[in-house]
């Protein structure tokens, strides 16, 4: 009898559990909204290795170096040389030690991915607060810091681009069989 009364406490129990799944997976939640184009916007604005996603703007090495002095040095050191935060400078031709040394100038592929990153996660108190000048202009410093640009560089979308990164060749394909076309971004065939 035990069996028999525990099977009937469990069949609604179980019944309750698969309408609820049913009805989450069937209709809306009830609250929020389709996002407008406008918000969708806001948010989209990560810059790809090619740089096609760049805004309008420019920077140089000089006004980069009075904003990395204010707003990134206290992290990074004064000029890239690491703290609280990553080190941004030096390191190339350390790759394939056995202590590489990371930074923007040895290890990153592209330029404009520099960009990008400073423009949606620094400075880390306060992300997305530069303009698109501000960010243009310490890409330009840092770039300046790793011997990448010389120190009369004004920066922008067309320079970010064109500028060949040290370590571009230094990354290989993903051999994963579920990758197809890593160089496939847009309107790619499966």
């Amino acid at each position: 009898m035990p069996m028999l009364k525990l099977e009937i406490l469990a069949a609604p129990l179980l019944l309750a559990i698969f309408a609820v799944a049913a009805h989450a997976e069937s209709s809306k939640f009830g609250f929020g909204r389709a996002p407008t184009n406008q918000e969708i916007a806001g948010w989209n604005i990560d810059i790809g290795r090619d740089g096609k996603e760049l805004p309008p703007g420019r920077g140089s090495v000089q006004e980069g170096r009075t904003i990395f002095a204010e707003k990134c040095a206290s992290c990074h050191g004064e000029k890239g040389e690491g703290g609280v935060g990553d080190r941004l400078v030096g390191g190339q031709g350390t790759l394939a030690s056995a202590k590489p040394v990371k930074t923007v100038g040895s290890l990153w592929p592209y330029a404009p991915t520099l960009f990008d990153y400073i423009r949606r996660a620094m400075p880390l108190t306060a992300p997305q607060s530069l303009s698109n000048d501000d960010v243009y202009s310490v890409s330009a410093y840092v770039l300046f810091l790793n011997g990448l640009v010389p120190e009369s560089a004004v920066v922008d979308g067309k320079a970010l681009t064109a500028l060949r990164m040290p370590n571009r060749d230094g990354f290989i394909g993903d051999p994963r069989p579920d990758v197809k076309n890593a160089d496939c971004m847009t309107g790619c065939a499966p």
